[in-house]
């Protein structure tokens, strides 16, 4: 559990002004600090703002402008235009009032730390917050009072213009704490990095790009991408990796940067030839993905000392179309390139919109402790261990949508890492909270997994965590027992050993009325597809297609599936019941299963678990197809076999029914002949190729139902996030009207969102994106308050509510 959330249990109605915030009051006393827990910071500012202006004018400073080596204060009250584009390094900048970069020139900033925070005393600690009311690690637990501090580089109004460009270089200085410097840390204040929009960061390949290639063909218009932009495009094969080996050994990767050198269309001329093939025709493509941006935040040397950015709770501000370069500090907790540390809802309305996070050596975005977050167009390309990153199990109604995560490497366990259990090996993407929504995302080449859903319970972790609830309100629950609110139309390709694993949970799992459900997931070219490894599932409409295993150790236990594909599987395309333990625990009900050019000689399709702990696991399989089955040994679709031998350890094995196999209501029963309970010497059963194998029987049965496992019922309501206007920002009407937009999530399907009223429009992907208009909306304070509703009628019990200041 967060320490926030052993603090607090609050319900948050976000008050926000042009440069304020309150928060209502926490319902539980803030913890006492002790005697040392008061502001660290003793250091001495040698330069600060006396007025408001430009950074390059001397009337804006006392005693004299910054120069390099100082410890700047830009103070309460002022506002301050950075506007020039310097080598000196500056030592430290704490914002208590207003930084905000010009829009009309190119800027360069080097700097060891900015603080962005409300105190007039300060420390080099690149993490802590120096002000009273901070935990002894430096943590807010009081909303702020007065006027926010302000860090802009840009905003989500503004953004740097397209024709120039915001760089910011983090630079380690001696006297510094290598673990928390160089850094950019938003202590309950506002931090914007906003550079120009692109329509979309990254599209899959038109048309296929082969080795020597120097032209790539998108599939999309794009704009906002420009000759010069870095790019990459992203792996087609498996290129035989077992895990682990993508990072020490990078001729195993067939992903491949380049740069643009002209634009014509959808035409990219590249300024190096391809050395792979890249696949841009049919089902499965490789993707072409912009790094480039116009605000960049990097680390000066990024084989020496890197930097790290982290929000902390009650700040305010967001990120888009921003480049990330070389931070995050490899095996220092905490200390990644974007991280937001534990606001719990303060935050609610913030977004990591268009960012492309580039060889991080400690992730790409943390959300730890947090909720209501918004992650979109993200690219992360090159990090150490997870990448798109939910920390401690806490994390809910977060919004991953159309990201892209490309060589994620095995790195090692965190010190002191709240999930004692991760072993921190290479996934794209990584959480342990099923309520969180992951759609249109897409994994390519990463050490271990694309998708990880890992939630366990163990001595030194429990998994009984204070979580947010529909109402707003914490409750304490068991993790495991939350099911997967929302995960669909993702897609993992060419990965390291994992398409997608859904890790084991020690049977623990949701109850049948709410299962884990899993929708339109595409797989190609991995070792293992997918591994579902906890009960209670519905999967539908799944692809794997050229992998080594499909389905594979999984935990059958009231597993639905629906519209399973399988495709150019080399061993084991849909396994027995935990591999080699052959155990199968439950009954699993199979609607719609079709295998396409299977491969492999002698590897049955379908494979039989020897071992039926509950004497009651039944395999239920209708509307099965073969088609176009290759293999020099062609073996059963039902059989024994594939992997180690099992000898049965229980009295009944699983028994396989394949309904209507001989016509309607004629329904094929097959069984093990290794099996206890297999009758011998009855003529019942018998051998049919290629339906059974050698050591497979089947006989005619009637009168078996195909089996209903589940009961989903839709009574979790949908979740809310107004994204704009932004936070601390005055927001401009057009006449007397007011745009409002916000990403709206449910667990199916999103009826209608309503804002004061109106009724927003649907832009994308069933209100993911969302904008209403409000009419007659005057000069001052405005409330808006956005709440939906979803198909089944459940209505939003925590709406999303705020006051701007409107121009």
């Amino acid at each position: 559990m967060s320490t926030w959330r052993r603090v607090f249990d609050w319900r948050v109605v976000v008050i926000l002004l042009a440069g304020m915030a309150a928060v209502a009051p926490s319902k539980e006393p803030p913890r006492k600090l002790s005697d040392d827990a008061t502001p660290a910071g003793t250091l001495r500012f040698d330069v600060q703002s006396v007025a408001s202006g430009a950074w390059s004018s001397e009337k804006t400073w006392s005693p004299r402008p910054p120069r390099a080596g100082d410890r700047v204060k830009i103070s309460a009250g002022t506002r301050v235009v950075y506007d020039v584009a310097s080598d000196d390094v500056i030592r430290m900048i704490q914002v208590v009032g207003t930084l905000s970069f010009a829009r009309d020139r190119d800027t360069l900033l080097n700097v060891g730390i900015v603080k962005v925070q409300a105190s007039e005393t300060c420390s080099e600690s690149g993490f802590a917050c120096d002000f009273a009311h901070a935990t002894d690690a430096g943590e807010p637990t009081l909303a702020p009072t007065g006027p926010m501090p302000a860090f802009e580089v840009g905003t989500l109004n503004e953004p740097i213009p397209a024709e120039h460009t915001a760089r910011i270089r983090l630079h380690y200085l001696d006297g510094m704490d290598k673990d928390d410097a160089p850094a950019l840390a938003c202590c309950s204040a506002r931090m914007d990095l906003h550079g120009a929009p692109m329509n979309r960061t990254w599209v899959d390949l038109g048309a296929d790009a082969g080795k020597g290639d120097k032209l790539v063909v998108l599939a999309e218009d794009v704009t906002g991408w420009r000759a010069g932009d870095d790019i990459i495009v992203t792996a087609s094969l498996h290129n035989n990796s077992l895990g682990g080996q993508y990072r020490d050994d990078p001729s195993m990767r067939s992903t491949e940067q380049r740069r643009i050198k002209a634009i014509d269309g959808r035409k990219l001329t590249l300024d190096n030839p391809l050395e792979h093939r890249h696949f841009g025709s049919g089902d499965f493509r490789s993707e072409v993905a912009n790094l480039s941006r116009n605000v960049i935040i990097e680390s000066a040397d990024p084989n020496g000392v890197r930097g790290h950015t982290v929000y902390h709770c009650f700040s305010q501000g967001g990120i888009s179309y921003a480049r990330f370069a070389h931070l995050g500090k490899e095996n220092v907790l905490g200390r990644y390139a974007i991280h937001f540390h534990l606001l719990e809802d303060s935050n609610r309305g913030s977004q990591v919109l268009g960012a492309a996070i580039v060889d991080s050596e400690n992730r790409w975005v943390t959300i730890h402790g947090t909720d209501y977050m918004v992650v979109r167009d993200c690219v992360g390309y090159g990090s150490v261990g997870h990448g798109f990153f939910l920390e401690d199990g806490t994390e809910t109604y977060t919004v991953l949508d159309r990201n892209l995560g490309v060589n994620a490497f095995r790195g090692k366990p965190l010190p002191k890492q709240v999930l004692s259990f991760d072993p921190n090996d290479g996934a794209a993407f990584w959480w342990a909270n099923g309520r969180n929504t992951f759609v249109r995302n897409t994994s390519c080449e990463n050490d271990e997994y694309g998708f990880r859903y890992d939630s366990q319970k163990r001595s030194n972790f429990d998994s009984n965590l204070s979580v947010r609830t529909p109402t707003g309100s914490f409750e304490t629950t068991d993790i495991r027992t939350i099911p997967i609110y929302r995960f669909e139309g993702n897609e993992a390709h060419s990965e390291g050993l994992y398409g997608m694993v859904i890790a084991g949970t020690d049977r623990v799992a949701p109850d049948l009325k709410h299962p884990h459900v899993l929708k339109n997931l595409r797989i190609w070219q991995v070792h293992y597809a997918l591994r579902p490894q906890v009960p209670a599932m519905w999967i539908e409409n799944v692809t794997i297609d050229h992998t080594v295993y499909g389905v594979y150790r999984p935990e059958f236990e009231n597993h639905e599936y629906r519209n399973l594909r399988i495709a150019s599987t080399s061993s084991e395309p849909f396994n027995r019941g935990q591999d080699d333990d052959s155990t199968q625990h439950g009954t699993i009900a199979v609607d719609g299963l079709t295998f396409t050019n299977v491969e492999g000689d002698g590897i049955p399709l379908i494979q039989m678990s020897d071992n039926n702990p509950s004497g009651t696991a039944e395999s239920h399989f209708r509307n099965v197809r073969v088609e176009r089955r290759e293999g020099r040994r062609q073996k059963a679709l039902v059989d024994r076999g594939g992997g180690a031998e099992v000898d049965p350890q229980t009295p009944t094995s699983v028994p396989v029914f394949l309904h209507d196999y001989f016509g309607p209501g004629k329904h094929a029963k097959i069984v093990s002949t290794a099996a206890g309970d297999f009758p011998k010497d009855s003529q019942e059963f018998r051998r049919e190729p290629p339906l059974t194998g050698e050591e497979s029987r089947v006989a005619e049965v009637k009168d078996v139902a195909f089996p209903k496992l589940l009961d989903p019922v839709d009574d979790a309501p949908p979740a809310t996030i107004i994204t704009y206007p932004p936070r601390g920002v005055s927001a401009k009407r057009d006449g007397n009207r007011l745009l409002v937009r916000g990403t709206t999530t449910d667990n199916v399907r999103t009826k209608r969102v309503v804002v004061n009223g109106v009724a927003a429009r649907d832009v994308d992907y069933n209100f993911h994106q969302w904008e209403a208009v409000l009419e007659n909306v005057s000069p001052g304070e405005v409330t808006i308050e956005a709440h939906a509703e979803d198909a089944a009628g459940n209505v939003e019990r925590n709406a999303h509510r705020l006051v701007i200041a409107v121009e």
